[in-house]
C-alpha cells in the first residue's frame, strides 16, 4: 500500500491526498512535520534530504516534491484525463503546475507567514503590504485564465493543474487579507464552486488555510 508522510494541515500534503482521492487509491498516512515527528531526523532526511513533507513511499520507490508525486500517481494509474499523454496538452498542465509551485507560492509566502501563521519574523508592514499585493496579482493572472477557459485551468477537462491551484486559491480566499484589500474576482468564485463538486476538494480544501 502507498504510504504518505506528512501532516494533513500542509497544503503540499493535501495536494497528494486530493490526487489519491481522484484516483481512488488506498494509502496510509503518517504525521510528520511541525508538532509531530521531526522531519529533521536522520530517518526522515534519509528519505528526503530537504527535510520537507510530503514524501511518498511506493514499495521500494521513494519520491518527494508534491507536484512530482501528483504527476507520478496519475501516470502510474494511467489517468490521461488528469495528466494527458499528448505532448502539448501535458505541457500545458505541467506549465500551470510549475507556475503554482514557483511563481504563485513565492508570491504569498511572506504574507501567509505574517497574517495566517502570525510569525513574529514576518510583521514588517511594508513587506506585508507588498506580499498581499503580489498574492493578489497572481490570483488575478489565474482569474484571467479562467475567464478565457470558462471552466478549468486547462480547458473543459479537470486536471492535476486544478488540484494544485484549487488549494492555492482556497488558501487565498480564507486568508485574512481585509486590511490590505482583496479584489473581487467572479471567475475565481465560479471556479471554486465548480471545484466544490470534487470529493477531494471537499475533504482537503475549505477546512484548511
Amino acid at each position: 500500500m502507498l504510504k504518505i508522510l506528512g501532516k494533513v494541515s500542509s497544503i503540499n500534503v493535501r495536494k497528494v491526498l486530493w490526487t489519491c482521492t481522484e484516483l481512488a487509491l488506498e494509502f496510509e498516512r503518517e504525521d510528520w512535520g511541525s508538532g509531530f515527528a521531526s522531519t529533521e531526523s536522520a530517518e526522515f532526511r534519509a528519505l528526503n534530504p530537504n527535510a520537507m513533507v510530503p514524501v511518498l513511499i511506493d514499495g521500494d520507490f521513494v519520491l518527494w516534491e508534491s507536484n512530482s508525486i501528483c504527476r507520478y500517481l496519475a501516470a502510474r494509474e494511467r489517468r490521461e484525463d488528469l495528466l494527458p499523454a499528448l505532448a502539448r496538452e501535458r505541457a500545458q498542465v505541467e506549465q500551470w503546475m510549475d507556475w503554482q509551485a514557483g511563481e504563485f507560492n513565492n508570491a504569498w509566502r511572506y504574507a501567509f507567514m505574517g497574517l495566517v501563521r502570525r510569525s513574529p519574523a514576518h510583521q514588517d508592514p511594508a513587506l506585508l503590504a507588498s506580499g498581499v499585493a503580489g498574492w493578489n496579482r497572481h490570483v488575478e493572472i489565474l482569474a484571467q485564465r479562467l475567464a478565457c477557459t470558462g471552466t478549468f485551468v486547462c480547458g473543459e477537462q479537470f486536471t492535476l493543474a486544478d488540484v494544485v491551484l484549487g488549494l492555492s486559491v482556497q488558501r487565498w480566499l480564507q486568508a485574512p487579507l481585509e486590511p490590505y484589500g482583496r479584489p473581487q474576482l467572479p471567475a475565481i468564485e465560479a471556479y471554486c464552486r465548480r471545484l466544490a463538486d470534487r470529493p477531494g476538494f471537499a475533504l482537503y480544501g475549505p477546512a484548511y488555510v
